[in-house]
């Protein structure tokens, strides 16, 4: 298979590996990028063990949380420049497609377009700020929470860089603040253990025993030393065994034992996390532009 320059730079932009480690990984893995990840890993060559997701479109990630805490929602509006993406008439359309969300539960994206305020569908009002604003803008998904037993508190990071969403029961509005900064600053992929799939974690101890004994180490601790990268592994992933950012000594677990609640569910959302957004060559651009 040919490997493209374009495949070995997400590798290195994945992993963080030298340009020919990732080529050769590649190579071995034929042309597979999660596999490249993988033997990566194993050689002891990547820095990151987690997948990053590329971020590039532009937009903001929003919230709204009803005056009852009952209701919470963030999502993620999307537009073509980060000028546009701090326009006031673009934040004003995010916050009102923000309180729809709230008032009509839509079940997803097109139905929201297809909701009405004022009289006038999402849609059409998206049209119109398209119209004003210049650019092309686009809803692109919200999550939508609503709590019978506790509250849903919300944290917006960086302008609307990152979204933070939490149902907690038994928590009061500092707890659940601190609860959505830690999601937002740890990105934790889940909840809890029970929540991580036998298949991954059969795949991490396998990619994690090739590891140690490309270290060199014996087989006789390479268990042992399986055991206790996947114990950091699960610190890494699942929330409640995450130190607490404010405080290294707690775990998420011990904190929120020490207060009597619990969490019952999170989104995470990065602003254009997962979109790769077209680079344009600027000095083709402009001859573009001369030559019209």
């Amino acid at each position: 298979m040919n490997i493209t320059a374009s495949m070995v730079k997400d590798l290195r932009t994945q992993t963080g590996a030298g340009m020919m480690d990732c080529k050769k990984a590649l190579v071995e893995a034929e042309g597979d990028i999660a596999k490249a990840v993988d033997i990566l890993r194993e050689k002891g060559l990547s820095q990151a063990a987690k997948k990053a997701s590329r971020v590039a479109a532009e937009g903001a990630v929003g919230s709204a949380v009803s005056e009852d805490g009952k209701t919470g929602t963030i999502l993620e509006v999307n537009c073509e420049t980060d000028f546009v993406g701090t326009n006031e008439d673009f934040r004003n359309l995010a916050a009102s497609i923000a309180d729809q969300i709230l008032a009509v539960n839509p079940a997803d994206v097109e139905a929201l377009l297809d909701s009405e305020i004022d009289g006038k569908k999402v849609r059409d009002l998206v049209t119109e700020a398209v119209a004003k604003i210049g650019e092309n803008i686009s809803v692109r998904r919200f999550v939508r929470y609503e709590s019978a037993e506790g509250k849903v508190y919300s944290y917006i990071h960086g302008g609307g860089k990152i979204g933070v969403l939490v149902e907690m029961i038994g928590a009061d509005d500092e707890l659940g603040k601190d609860i959505a900064m830690q999601v937002a600053a740890a990105n934790p992929s889940y909840l809890d253990r029970t929540q991580v799939s036998q298949a991954e974690i059969d795949h991490e101890k396998e990619v994690l025993a090739v590891e140690a004994r490309n270290e060199g180490k014996p087989e006789n601790i390479i268990e042992k030393m399986v055991i206790g990268r996947i114990n950091k592994y699960y610190k890494e992933v699942c929330l409640v065994d995450q130190e607490f950012i404010k405080d290294g000594d707690l775990t998420i677990s011990k904190l929120l034992k020490s207060k009597n609640a619990s969490v019952v569910r999170f989104a995470r959302y990065q602003l254009g996390e997962g979109i790769e957004k077209k680079q344009d060559d600027l000095a083709a651009e402009v001859a573009k532009q001369l030559n019209q």
